[in-house]
């Protein structure tokens, strides 16, 4: 009788363990394909916007602006020097992809490097200077929530309202981007 019983505690702990360990699996987040493109709008002082994207990263987190819940995730990132009036009316180019945990995503931000430029109307190259850009990154809030399996966000980058002429200091990106 004592052996029955041993034998009946020893099947109720497996069974209590084996649904315990099916809850977490079952209660954890899935992940989510995240794509990141980029777009630009028209400007018609400059003949290009050179920027060096280094590195996509983004920021998840919950529906709650509580900071201690959030993580970052670097996404695959085509680094390289992106002219920014190649993706005007329609056009558009991935800048970052990667796996994600299904959530909110609450900012992205593009790590640029130091070879960012602009070609003026008269075909001259200025350098441009994006104060922090190489630092702490370009940052976008966005606050969505992803899809389960696949989504993309799409960056509007507006160079007619990002670039200024500053004369003797040159041209500087401070950067109007809006999330489509």
């Amino acid at each position: 009788m004592k052996r029955n019983h041993l034998l009946a505690i020893v099947l109720s702990l497996a069974v209590t363990g084996f649904v315990a360990c099916s809850k977490d699996e079952n209660s954890s987040p899935g992940t989510t394909n995240l794509r990141v493109n980029l777009t630009d709008g028209p400007i018609d002082e400059l003949d290009s916007v050179y920027i060096d994207v280094r590195e996509v990263r983004v920021k998840m987190g919950n529906d709650t602006l509580n900071i201690a819940d959030s993580n970052w995730y670097n996404l695959v990132t085509p680094a390289g020097i992106y002219d920014l009036l190649s993706y005007q009316n329609g056009v558009d180019t991935l800048i970052g992809a990667g796996p994600v945990p299904t959530g909110y995503v609450k900012e992205i931000r593009l790590i640029l490097g130091n070879n960012n430029s602009v070609v003026d109307s008269f075909g001259v190259v200025h350098p441009l200077t994006i104060p922090g850009g190489s630092e702490s990154g370009l940052k976008i809030k966005v606050n969505r929530r992803l899809n389960a399996s696949l989504d993309s966000l799409l960056l509007d980058f507006d160079a007619a309202l990002s670039i200024k002429n500053e004369g003797a200091s040159g041209y500087k990106l401070r950067p109007v981007i809006k999330l489509k």
